[in-house]
Order: structure tokens, then sequence, then C-alpha cells
């Protein structure tokens, strides 16, 4: 039987809308917690039986749609021979940022590209319930380029953003390569059992809209291009993007996520209703309690059409939000009447 997400991204009417959250394996959970009290974030990530178990948690404790696997946004890059450690966020022992550097990464085989990652996904998809749904994530070429070059977490990534208008063959150099990794990585994830995988975009917000056009679109075109065929929905998250929103869609993702700030009818008239969408709960809500929590989330079910809608956040859950907050969310959206 197909999963009541797989249905919504279909466009498929549903009992009710599917709703998962980003981020809901990780450090709200007291059961997380508890692992990391005993292994670092690299062992939990790093070991295919602790990211599987993490991966559970969530589906274990509250009755979401779908599970994620639990990874991290760079794990695909040890194999192009790239070392980096978390202190907290990814930080690269030496950064890329010349034509030696570029030509010095591997070109990794499929089976060598996070096979940790791979690994959870074939021990969670039989742990997990059929009626939901198992994600797989990757990050965009330019998100995970945004690291690479300026070698750790920056505002606005100034040496990434230098190096395009610096040397743009450059730059398009390592895209291209980052795009080929991405595309390996997702072929494996769904090959694994990933039902649907999200691409997150995290950084792409730094940039204009001409420099996104000229710098990122295509790549990410032909990542789209190149996974179309392996039958599962591609969900394109943008973060921090307004100006950049009607590039996105106009790129054929079977999906859209988007951040708090988006308007949802808006996206829906641009996008038509063919088109899933996302989102899009500010997550500092949950942090306002659960009465704000499920005012807030009758309040965005009454903003867009339940029919492909997947109710999640607009960006990650905080460690900080009460479990309490969650409850609310889950069952203001399971009690909401079908039209």
């Amino acid at each position: 039987m197909s999963s009541l997400f797989m249905r919504a991204m279909r466009g498929d009417a549903t009992p009710r809308r599917p709703l998962w959250i980003m981020r809901q394996a990780g450090r709200y959970l007291p059961e997380y917690r508890a692992l990391r009290a005993k292994h670092s974030f690299e062992q939990l990530s790093g070991d295919a039986a602790l990211a599987a178990e993490v991966t559970l948690q969530p589906v274990a404790r509250f009755p979401l749609d779908a599970a994620i696997i639990f990874a991290d946004l760079m794990s695909p890059v040890g194999a192009l021979g790239l070392s980096v450690r978390f202190d907290p966020g990814p930080v690269l022992a030496r950064p890329v940022r010349t034509a030696a550097d570029v030509d010095a990464l591997r070109v990794p085989t499929p089976d060598e590209i996070a096979p940790e990652v791979i690994q959870a996904l074939r021990i969670v998809r039989p742990a997990l319930d059929r009626k939901l749904a198992l994600l797989g994530f990757a990050g965009a070429p330019w998100s995970l380029a945004a690291y690479l070059v300026q070698g750790r977490g920056a505002p606005g990534f100034p040496a990434l953003r230098a190096l395009a208008h610096r040397d743009p063959g450059l730059l398009n150099a390592l895209l291209t390569r980052l795009t080929d990794l991405v595309i390996a990585y997702v072929k494996a994830q769904v090959a694994a059992g990933a039902d649907a995988v999200q691409l997150f975009d995290t950084w792409a917000g730094v940039l204009s809209r001409a420099d996104w056009d000229r710098f990122v679109k295509p790549h990410l075109a032909r990542f789209l291009d190149e996974t179309k065929a392996l039958g599962a929905p591609r969900i394109l998250f943008v973060q921090d993007a307004s100006h950049l929103v009607s590039g996105y869609a106009s790129l054929p993702s079977e999906a859209l996520a988007l951040d708090w700030r988006e308007d949802l009818r808006a996206v829906r008239a641009l996008v038509g209703p063919a088109r899933a969408l996302q989102g899009n709960l500010d997550p500092a809500i949950l942090l306002a309690g659960p009465e704000a929590t499920a005012r807030a989330a009758s309040a965005l079910l009454a903003q867009v059409p339940a029919r492909g809608h997947i109710v999640n956040l607009g960006h990650g859950i905080t460690p900080e939000a009460p479990l309490d907050s969650v409850h609310a969310l889950i069952d203001t959206v399971h009690s909401e009447r079908p039209a």
C-alpha cells in the first residue's frame, strides 16, 4: 500500500495531510541525547547501526508519516579525499580554492560514497512500518561548495562568492564534480530503499538572482535531469531565498519545500495544483509552547489547500523545542476535517 506521504507527493487525495519534521532525529529527543552522551556526532552519523537507530527514534515516539535518514550534509564529501571534522559544524582541514585543489579531488566509485548512510538505509527500510515513507537527503552542489571553499560555516560565505567572480570556470569545475557526487549518492540512496529524496540548498540565498541563474541553476537542472528516471520524488528545499523561489519553481522537481518566510498561498498560485508543497511552520513557534503551536498549525492548514501539501517546519526543529509542542503540531494536523 502506498504511504500517505507518497500519495500526497503524487497529488492524490488523502484522508489527511502527511507530516514529518526536518531534523526530527536529533537533540530535542531525550533518547537521542542519551545516545549522544555515549557517542560523538561523528560516531552516530558514521556508524550505520547507530544512524539507523537514531533515524527510527522519532517515528517510534510520534505518529509521523516519514522517517528521514540520519546523516550529515557533508557525509559524501569524504569520498572525494577530503578530511572533515565538526566543531560544532563542518570544518575542512584544507579548503578547496585552486585548480590544483579541484584536480586533486578523487573520483569515487558509487560504493565509496558514504557507505555508512547507504547501509543505514538498508537497515531502516525493513524495520520501518510500510505505512511510512523513508526519505534520503543530500546537500545541493552549491551548499556543499560553500563549506569546501570557505573551509567552515561563515556568514554569507564570502570566499565562495569571491571565487565565483574571480574564477567562474574554476567554480564551475568544482560544482560539476560535486553534482556528479550528489547524483551518484542519491542514486545509491534510492537503490537502498529511499522512497523520496530531499535536496538541501541551504546557502543559495547568499547569491543574487542573476548569480544564482549563472552559477547554480545549471547544476541543479542537471541533477534533476539525471535522477528523474529513478522514479523517486525529489524535494527541493529553498532556505532564506525569497528572491530565488520563482527560479527554483521553474525546475522540474516533484516538490518544493519552503522555509517559514514564504507565503504558501503565493507559491501554490505560482506552481499550480500539480506540484507538491512542503512546509512551512516557523521552528521558533514550537518554543512558544503547545497552545501557540496549535494556533499556528491551524493557521497554516487554513492557508493552503490540503491536496499536495506535506506539513513540515520551515527549517529544522531546534534542540530546545518542547515535546508537548511537537504533540500539539501532530494533533492539530491529525484532527483537521477533510474538505
